[in-house]
């Protein structure tokens, strides 16, 4: 398999594979649950050691600092058993952080590993943690995998407390959608629990392990859609209850009490959204008891995506209003500047008059007093009666004319411009190899020194014949009525170009599917792409057809040639 230098590392593997668990077998009235696998913890051995079970093929004796294809260097051991071990290790080639799975090339599930990386990287969904190369070398097979760094796992977010609601919302909607389009491909995951679930520090949920976490168990499934449904069921109940919905314990949770049987998340604590509890009900295999208003259960992926769009949309929580420090008058605004302070309660003393003028130069002071004022009034009213006329006759030489008609044009206040939200990202590849999909977060995180990058090309500045194109779509949340993009670049030169086209998915089948409503063809570091065509859309693909030529980029790990990067990006209703 051709190594894939592109993809990058955006969040933590922090385990290098999710904890082994030993599954036990539990009928139900229509057999599915005869391939569920039962998840109560079991004993793993990390770091160094483990013993394997007998007849097992022992593990090859490795150490920190062997590297592999001259390139991957092992740095820490965290799983080894089942004659398997995981490492965290390092991509010399492109500096950066990778996970290892080896195995002696002989081992009885060594051909089916190989086949399931294969299959997973030829995916390229950046929903999924990406397989970035699959290998038997020197005995050896051994698969690399992104290592994610600024990820959390589910269950350690539920360590301290089940989700919020919109949390819990977007895991379910997130996972569900990625693993339907897993299986449209004919990929299955069989071992879907919250380690294999990461959410990334923008929000974003990742899944890992996608079909080689199964093939390094030796796990298959009769039913493998029904499988991983049952298992987001498992994981939506988890995030709502902080409990596992089967009586063993396992990932750090609870299980539920003895001879209960299954019971609604919503009985289980207080407080539960009614429609994610009726969800996780028809999603787990529950002998037919799928929710109050008795909804038909949800057996594939894609019935479940059907069933979270036919739910009110669950809106994230408005942000928590500050209430500013009460404003203290000062005794100037309050009207008493030069005066005592007053006291509550206290009876204060009434200024005495002063005296009337009623000498007879008191009243010539009168008589002169008013005649000034009545003098500067004079000059006043005179004074603004002349600038009214000047302003007058400006207004009359410029031709204009002031109406009071609301249909005056000139007083139609613009309409005012907002910059919509973005909620989501995923790179569109339309041909060959993906670019960098685990950096698409980066390029609307308000920071310009982050940024997601193209492959350097050796031709340009058309991308073609290589690619028709490279981008990005973006989920905006809603449907949108767009006017304009900006978008930030990391090179300038001659010359960049970039379109948007209007999608109707997150992961649309191709570029002709879309319709394009703008382009614009720059040589700076900026680029403002006007709509062009009226339209209401979800989904925007920021799509970069021709990319400038560019010296080497040490602190990018890029060389010379031709090739941009996206920093941020913004677009405009």
């Amino acid at each position: 398999m051709a190594e894939r230098t592109t993809a990058a590392v955006d969040v933590a593997d922090n385990s290098g594979d999710e904890p082994l668990t030993a599954k036990a077998d539990q009928s139900t009235a229509d057999g599915v649950a005869k391939n569920r696998e039962r998840d109560t913890e079991d004993v793993e051995a990390q770091g160094s050691g483990g013993t394997e079970g007998p007849g097992k093929a022992s593990p090859p004796e490795l150490h920190s600092g062997h590297k592999l294809a001259r390139r991957y260097r092992l740095e820490e051991c965290v799983t080894r058993l089942d004659g398997f071990s995981s490492w965290r290790a390092v991509d010399e080639k492109l500096r950066r952080a990778v996970g290892v799975h080896l195995l002696p090339a002989d081992h009885s599930r060594a051909r089916s590993v190989l086949a399931a990386a294969r299959s997973s990287a030829l995916l390229g969904d950046p929903r999924f943690v990406q397989v970035l190369d699959a290998v038997e070398e020197n005995d050896l097979v051994y698969v690399v995998h992104e290592w994610l760094p600024d990820a959390t796992e589910l269950t350690t977010l539920l360590a301290p407390a089940p989700l919020e609601v919109y949390d819990a919302y977007q895991m379910v909607s997130q996972i569900a959608a990625a693993m339907a389009a897993a299986h449209r491909e004919g990929l299955a995951h069989l071992r879907l629990n919250p380690n294999a679930v990461l959410r990334t520090s923008s929000g974003q949920w990742r899944i890992r392990g996608l079909a080689v976490n199964a093939a390094l168990r030796g796990v298959g499934s009769d039913t493998p859609q029904r499988t991983d449904t049952e298992a987001i069921g498992a994981l939506l109940y988890a995030s709502l209850t902080q409990r596992w919905p089967y009586e063993s314990d396992a990932y750090g949770l609870s299980g539920l009490p003895k001879d209960v049987g299954l019971i609604a998340p919503d009985q289980v604590r207080a407080g539960v959204h009614r429609g994610l509890s009726e969800l996780a009900m028809r999603a787990l295999a529950n002998d037919g008891a799928t929710a109050s208003r008795h909804e038909s259960p949800c057996t594939t992926p894609e019935e479940l995506v059907k069933a979270i769009g036919e739910m009110p949309r669950i809106r994230p929580p408005e942000p928590a209003f500050t209430a500013p420090p009460d404003y203290q008058h000062t005794t100037y605004q309050q009207g008493t500047y030069g005066r005592p302070p007053t006291h509550p309660g206290a009876t204060q003393p009434v200024p005495a008059p002063l005296p009337p003028l009623q000498t007879r130069t008191g009243k010539a002071l009168k008589w002169a007093v008013s005649a000034l004022l009545i003098a500067a009034l004079g000059l006043g009213s005179w004074q603004l009666a002349e600038a009214l006329m000047d302003q007058g006759k400006k207004a009359g030489d410029s031709g204009s004319t002031q109406t009071t008609d609301g249909n005056d044009k000139n007083n139609t206040a613009p309409k005012p411009v907002k910059v919509l939200s973005i909620e989501g990202a995923s790179e569109f590849v339309a041909k060959g190899d993906a670019q960098h999909p685990g950096d698409v977060d980066k390029t609307y995180d308000g920071n310009r020194s982050t940024y997601w990058k193209t492959s350097t090309f050796l031709q340009g500045p058309p991308l073609e014949p290589y690619k028709p194109g490279v981008g990005i779509v973006y989920d905006l949340g809603s449907a949108q009525k767009l006017s304009s993009a900006s978008i930030g670049l990391r090179y300038s030169g001659n010359h960049t170009t970039a379109k948007l086209y209007a999608s109707g998915s997150l992961t649309p089948a191709s570029l002709d599917s879309m319709e394009e409503i703008g382009s614009v063809t720059t040589n700076g570091t900026t680029a403002a792409v006007k709509v062009t065509k009226s339209v209401k859309t979800q989904y925007v693909l920021v799509w970069l057809t021709a990319v400038p030529y560019s010296a080497a980029d040490p602190s990018a790990y890029s060389n010379a040639g031709y090739t941009q990067a996206i920093t941020e990006v913004k677009f405009k209703g």
